[in-house]
């Protein structure tokens, strides 16, 4: 027994809860291994049995609250113990090779799997999350259990959230449970699950929100006395009518959460709702169900557009239902939902991988490539991460992936492709293949050429038309909506700018050498490399072409002695010789070693300007305090002040003799204007919400303009009165924060 552990006295906080959990398995599982699910729960209760929960409960309670759940599911006891040990070698000193050498090899992957990066140092909080649920999906794809659990353990959490006493760490867990949690559990089919999530989050994120539609609700209930009660007794009148017995008719009202969903994707008021009640219809066999079906349209009016086939057409998590809005006259002309199923789906719709568990046939050969054949949304997240950018980038796509949706559509050959809502034919192609999506030409949409932004129908047939050689345009980023079409073609255009970067930056490299009169060969620059702290020569050239570094700290880093002293400028002669070694044409050498810099005059945000001197800043890249800055004379007009790397001053490269050398003083307290181009999705708040963010990162919009809008998304130029580079990066990244801002990118031009 590992150290810490031999020493506690029995009986610990909770060790009989963890028997009876076992004996509560073998209730239901009569195969199940009894004596592992002992030594689990032991195990658990004493390497938990000094620690406390925050409500000062021992700290046992929730994993054996965690089993609990998953036991309601009746799951396999390998699940039960990895819920049990799930925190156990991530909290306590007792690791993962322990937990193998006493529970076995899948216990100790499944533990493995559900154990978060504590131990990993993460560069933020937003990282963290996204690194998580990289983990998550690696360890889901191998083994579905692992999502089971984490899941448990959400819920739990979630259940407990009110003892935390930090309002701003039960909003952050809250609203991650919503964007990633409660997809997750749905794309499982666990609707009773994800339900109770949504439920628990949305009390903590808009408490005032619930309580209004909750006290709406019931002054409904009030008004309509017995309504769900009349209506399900009419339902099963309708039905005995038509000849068919149901096994069961329930109604409900729908849950504040998705009544405060459909207020707000409609833009209306509680009133206008008219759908806040759904009745379950259980029947016999799948031929009742459109029987019934039948019934119900016969005897009440339908609403059109509410019906959808999901028997014949199962969604992917197994889920089948039929699903239609009717108008119950004799009841105030109620619009109600009424789903039809037997009772071996309706199973299925409440408990989703649970109602059909796939291991209590016992193990079987490549559990990964099995995950991923039942469960396909598993695929697209691995494919989202194997070609995201980064873990912030994988985040980004894989909410967009995880909120949708959907529509059916088909391939030529008559394979079934689940899409989002708004998809295109080339979010089709990508759901296809990855090399389909790439060599993307155009598409025939039911025997018709369309546009690559037209949006897809349920039951479209869908020919993607390919060329040899075919490379993603970056255009299609403003239309598609699957996150692995976006993580593909942002991987692309990422790979294209790197590219060009690499090139543009030997360029400029080889020129500002040429014009010192020395040859730019590797062997000179592989000694820059370390100075620069550049991995290779291929790093360093794309530094320097998109701005990271200047050519000319690469030349200083090769021959310090051309170095500048840093308090040792002087202004550029307008009359200078230019190309001899030592005196460069784009940074002013002294032609005085030592003498002394001019400072700024009176009013001037800027040193190196001769006194009366006019100048103004170029609004080709709109420079900031904190990034270097060259001049550029012009006769009658006096400096106009570029970024150094603004790709402008190539043009003057002729005239080298017109740079000036000059930089910001410190002791301006001027604030300039950056230009921050935003691309967010099309909601009625977007453009308050992108000022709201500017402003309370002290920040000041001077100029808005809208650049592309359609159905799914807005581009936005916004001009940000900041106090210097520093500042207009700190106000990005608070815009890149919010999952509905899709890009952020700093603009020059």
């Amino acid at each position: 027994m590992p150290a810490g552990l031999a020493s506690t006295p029995l009986p610990v906080p909770g060790l009989e809860d963890a028997l009876a959990l076992a004996r509560r398995v073998a209730a239901y599982d009569p195969k199940a291994d009894i004596a592992l699910l002992e030594r689990a729960g032991q195990t658990a209760a004493e390497a938990h049995a000094t620690q406390k929960r925050e409500n000062g409960d021992p700290y046992i309670t929730h994993p054996i609250a965690v089993a609990n759940i998953l036991a309601d599911y009746r799951l396999d006891g390998a699940t039960i113990a990895t819920a049990l040990l799930h925190d156990v070698a991530e909290d306590t000193s007792f690791g993962l090779k322990e937990i193998e050498k006493r529970f076995g090899a899948e216990v100790a992957r499944l533990v493995d799997g559900v154990t978060k990066l504590t131990r990993i140092e993460l560069q933020s909080e937003g990282t963290k999350q996204a690194e998580n649920l990289r983990k998550l999906v690696l360890a889901m794809s191998e083994d579905i259990r692992v999502l089971l659990v984490k899941l448990a353990d959400r819920l739990h959490n979630m259940r407990t959230l009110h003892f935390v006493l930090k309002p701003e760490k039960r909003r952050k867990t809250a609203r991650e449970t919503l964007e990633i949690f409660t997809p997750l559990a749905e794309r499982i089919g666990m609707d009773a699950l994800k339900t109770e999530l949504e439920t628990l989050s949305f009390q903590e994120l808009h408490p005032e929100a619930r309580q209004t539609i909750a006290a709406r609700l019931t002054f409904l209930r009030g008004q309509g006395a017995n309504l769900i009660k009349d209506i399900e007794q009419d339902l099963k009148r309708v039905l005995r009518q038509h000849g068919i017995e149901p096994l069961d008719v329930t109604g409900r009202e729908k849950s504040p959460y998705s009544i405060w969903l459909k207020m707000q994707k409609k833009n209306v008021a509680f009133e206008a709702l008219s759908d806040v009640m759904a009745f379950r219809v259980i029947v016999e066999d799948r031929g009742a169900c459109y029987a019934a079906l039948g019934a119900v349209h016969d005897a009440y009016r339908v609403v059109p557009g509410r019906f959808k086939d999901y028997i014949s057409t199962p969604k992917t998590n197994g889920y089948q239902s039929l699903h239609t809005g009717v108008t119950v006259p004799e009841r105030r002309n109620a619009k109600i939902e009424v789903q039809i199923r037997t009772r071996e789906m309706h199973e299925v719709a409440e408990n989703g991988v649970a109602a059909h568990w796939i291991y209590k046939q016992g193990p079987e050969p490549n559990t990964a490539a099995r995950n991923q054949k039942r469960y396909p949304w598993v695929r697209a997240l691995l494919d989202i991460l194997e070609n995201a950018e980064g873990a912030q980038d994988f985040l980004d796509h894989t909410k967009l992936e995880l909120h949708r949706d959907q529509v059916f559509c088909f391939s030529p050959k008559g394979d079934l492709i689940e899409l989002p809502r708004g998809a295109t034919p080339v979010d089709f192609a990508y759901e296809v293949h990855s090399q389909v999506g790439d060599s993307c030409v155009g598409a025939k949409v039911n025997g018709k050429i369309v546009p690559l932004r037209h949006q897809l129908e349920n039951g479209d047939q869908v020919e993607i038309i390919t060329a040899r050689g075919g490379q993603p345009n970056p255009a299609w980023e403003r239309f598609v909506v699957t996150g692995k079409a976006r993580a593909r073609i942002r991987r692309f255009v990422h790979a294209r700018q790197k590219e060009e970067h690499r090139e543009s930056g030997r360029a400029a490299v080889v020129k500002v050498f040429r014009q010192e009169g020395l040859d730019a060969s590797e062997k000179v620059l592989e000694g820059a490399l370390k100075p620069l702290k550049q991995p290779g020569l291929e790093d360093l050239y794309a530094a320097v072409g998109s701005g990271t570094l200047s050519p000319r700290e690469v030349l200083h880093a090769a021959f310090p002695e051309l170095r500048i002293p840093p308090r040792a400028m002087d202004t550029l002669p307008l009359n200078r010789p230019r190309g001899r070694l030592g005196a460069s044409p784009l940074l002013g050498r002294p032609e005085r070693p030592g003498a002394a810099k001019p400072v700024a005059s009176a009013g001037l945000p800027v040193t190196g300007i001769v006194t009366g001197m006019p100048y103004h800043f170029a609004g080709c890249c709109h420079p900031l305090p904190g990034e270097r800055i060259l001049g550029i004379v012009t006769t009658g007009k006096g400096v106009t002040i570029h970024a150094a790397d603004c790709h402008t001053l190539e043009n003057f490269s002729a005239t080298p003799e017109r740079f000036l050398d000059i930089e910001w003083d410190d002791g301006s307290s001027a604030h300039r204007v950056g230009r921050i181009l935003v691309e967010t999705r099309a909601r009625n708040s977007a453009l308050s919400a992108l000022t709201e963010t500017v402003a309370q990162n002290d920040g000041a919009v001077t100029g808005l303009k809208v650049q592309h809008r359609d159905a799914d998304a807005i581009e936005v130029l916004l001009d940000v009165e900041v106090a210097d580079l520093r500042h207009l990066e700190r106000i990005m990244a608070a815009l890149r924060a919010p999952a509905d801002n899709l890009r952020v990118e700093r603009q020059r031009g």
